[in-house]
């Protein structure tokens, strides 16, 4: 049976735009026969039962996120299928450091600078996705992954590479003061500032930042790759790559070949890290070919290319269905959280770094966080019924038992009351 790798489509010359699905393109290019597999450009996490991208189908079979790839291909090989076979035991741990090391650094520089970074976001970024994604998802996830990647960078304080929600923020603070009166209304007008303005009034703050962030991560694969001079970790005598080159590749070819609007982080790999620079041009030319990567590579099965690329599927009226009604319950407060909490159980199991005894915790705490919540809703439907009932009780609502006996009543009243007019000369005598 042919595997399929379903991965994020074609952008930046680059077969995807996400780095995992980078790292598993390069392994299964080294690993599998090209008449093996197939590299899909789905797009779309949802094709995969944990919800995550890359995911390698094998008929029934999914298999989520690069390590898990790794492990699955080896162990469906028997061995055969195994870019790390031939290291020792000291290698393979530096394997699994080094790359921890490049998924977390380089994760987070990823985020700054095609999310974080206004100008590359919505110059490039964003029209990127769109020329990907099908309808609706075009419009739902972009906005999705712009704000995961800003959680996810929120702790290194590098939030004014945002202008946009810098200008919004501005914006906010300048109505509050209006709103409270602080402002005269007469000085309300106020010279709106450009981008350069904001970028040059930032520039100063975000580049110590920048230059610290870059320096922690190029320079120890400088310093490792001018030891071994061909490959981070040569698999072999031949200098055949390892699964490390593979991860490296993936999230250095994001960062060095990009032709984005603000390319700092192309800047200071160049700059900081030549070495690694042009390990990345070669490892890119003999994984994903000489030739840039287009999106009709992707999409027009019958437009040669270096990779097995296969079209995708045309979505479905049930897949948009799905998709319109999943993204309503991820904004419902409690669906929202009983669906996180069900992806992080189905992840934990997916995930084969986690041991049984993680697993275990992990999946008691999704459960008993389910459980905590439909507590939490039935205690808020008893506390209303209840106090729907005490005000039923004491006479604060009351509910009519038909329109015939309100009639009667109104009658009645009417018989008993009537108001006389009287003449115009009465009414104007009461003055």
């Amino acid at each position: 049976m042919v595997l399929q790798l379903h991965v994020w489509g074609p952008a930046f010359s680059l077969p995807s735009i996400d780095a995992q699905c980078l790292a598993a393109i390069a392994y299964c290019s080294e690993v599998l026969p090209k008449d093996s597999w197939e590299l899909i450009a789905s797009s779309d996490p949802s094709v995969s039962p944990t919800g995550e991208l890359p995911a390698l189908q094998n008929g029934s079979v999914w298999v989520s996120r690069f390590r898990n790839i790794v492990d699955y291909l080896r162990q469906y090989s028997e061995g055969a299928w195994n870019l790390d076979q031939n290291l020792d035991d000291v290698q393979k741990a530096d394997s699994v450091a080094f790359s921890s090391f490049i998924e977390s650094r380089g994760q987070s520089l990823i985020d700054l600078y095609l999310y974080v970074t206004s100008q590359n976001y919505y110059a490039n970024t964003s029209p990127a996705y769109g020329s990907l994604l099908q309808w609706p998802n075009q419009w739902i996830l972009p906005p999705k992954l712009h704000a995961a990647a800003k959680t996810r960078t929120e702790h290194l304080g590098l939030s004014s590479l945002d202008l946009q929600a810098m200008e919004d923020q501005r914006k906010r603070e300048h109505s509050a003061a209006v709103a409270s009166g602080q402002i005269p209304s007469n000085l309300i007008q106020q010279p709106r500032d450009t981008v350069s303005k904001l970028l040059g009034r930032t520039a100063q703050t975000n580049q110590f930042r920048l230059e610290a962030l870059t320096a922690d991560f190029f320079e120890p694969l400088e310093a490792m790759l001018a030891r071994s001079k061909t490959c981070l970790l040569p698999a072999d005598d031949n200098n055949n790559p390892s699964s490390l080159d593979c991860v490296a590749l993936g999230y250095l070819s994001l960062a060095l070949v990009p032709d984005l609007a603000f390319p700092w982080l192309r800047d200071a790999i160049r700059a900081k890290a030549p070495l690694l620079a042009a390990y990345t041009e070669r490892m890119r030319s003999r994984c994903f070919g000489d030739a840039p990567v287009e999106a009709k590579h992707a999409f027009q099965s019958t437009v040669p290319a270096a990779l097995p690329w296969r079209a995708p599927d045309r979505i479905s009226v049930a897949a948009v269905g799905t998709t319109l009604l999943g993204t309503l319950a991820d904004n419902t407060p409690f669906l929202r959280e009983v669906r996180q909490n069900r992806r992080l159980k189905q992840a934990v199991e997916a995930d084969s770094a986690f041991s049984s005894v993680e697993k275990q915790v992990l999946s008691s705490y999704a459960d008993s966080s389910n459980k905590d919540m439909l507590l939490s809703i039935a205690t808020a439907v008893a506390g209303t019924a209840a106090l729907v009932g005490y005000m039923v009780h004491v006479g604060l609502l009351s509910f009519s038992t038909g329109g015939v006996e309100e009639e009667e009543q109104f009658e009645e009243d009417a018989g008993v009351l009537q108001i006389d007019p009287g003449s115009a000369s009465d009414f104007l005598g009461a003055f």
